[in-house]
């Protein structure tokens, strides 16, 4: 069986990567999704995807190293 691959962090993968962040990081998290108005998943996928290439939205638009 083949596990179906997803283009956007789910809401329950989100709260679960976001309790087993250091609590200042779980709350610069949960601030700035506040104040953007977006979803936690939202904002936790594109820190991540930042965090790899400056230059992704998001997952999707991620190529680590292009904005190296």
């Amino acid at each position: 069986m083949q596990a179906k691959l997803q283009e956007q962090l789910s809401p329950a993968d989100a709260e679960v990567i976001l309790r087993r962040l250091p609590e200042r990081i779980q709350a610069a998290l949960i601030a700035r999704a506040a104040e953007i108005e977006y979803p936690i998943a939202a904002t936790i996928e594109m820190a991540i995807a930042s965090f790899l290439d400056t230059e992704a939205l998001g997952f999707v638009d991620c190529k680590p190293g292009r904005g190296q």
